[in-house]
């Protein structure tokens, strides 16, 4: 099963978690238009921030990957490094596994990511002792920015799938 932005539906399964929840006025959203959807905002510094993220309701997607070796994206970006985050049962609510990525600008690329590529983190920090990821223990998904650059940033997503050619 993929996930694809054919409907304005599947905007409204995202939402913003931004710095705002420590202090920072950092600003994102998730948009679909075009046939895509648009992690896009602006990262500030301020008052400790440095970070936008935004996460998708679950439903059969998360279950569809349970089968799969890793995950294929097709995405646009601006430049600027990216994580593809995976919420688990296998952590805290206040911790998830994340692959850094930075897709080229202005044009689409696809880049596949074996569940081995995910590392464990909490609040930016790895979690040495953390097992790796199950595929069977995604619970929700969702994109991160927090290169520790001001400014805003876009990046476009076309597609999102399982893989098991990696």
């Amino acid at each position: 099963m993929a996930l694809i932005f054919k409907t304005a539906d599947e905007q409204h399964r995202w939402f913003a978690v931004d710095d705002g929840v420590m202090g920072g006025v950092s600003q994102s959203t998730f948009s679909v238009n075009e046939g895509c959807g648009w992690f896009h905002g602006e990262v500030s510094l301020e008052n400790g921030g440095g970070f936008a993220s935004v996460r998708r309701q679950p439903d059969e997607f998360e279950v569809s990957l349970t089968r799969a070796a890793g995950i294929r994206l097709t995405v646009k970006g601006d430049g600027r490094a990216y994580q593809l985050r995976l919420k688990s049962r296998q952590l805290s609510d206040a911790c998830a596994y994340r692959v850094i990525m930075t897709p080229p600008a202005d044009e689409w690329a696809t880049l596949s990511f074996p569940w081995q590529a995910f590392d464990a983190i909490r609040r930016g920090s790895l979690l040495t002792d953390a097992p790796p990821l199950e595929a069977d223990s995604i619970t929700q998904l969702g994109f991160l920015i927090a290169d520790r650059t001001a400014g805003p940033f876009c990046l476009g997503v076309q597609r999102l799938e399982p893989s098991d050619h990696l």
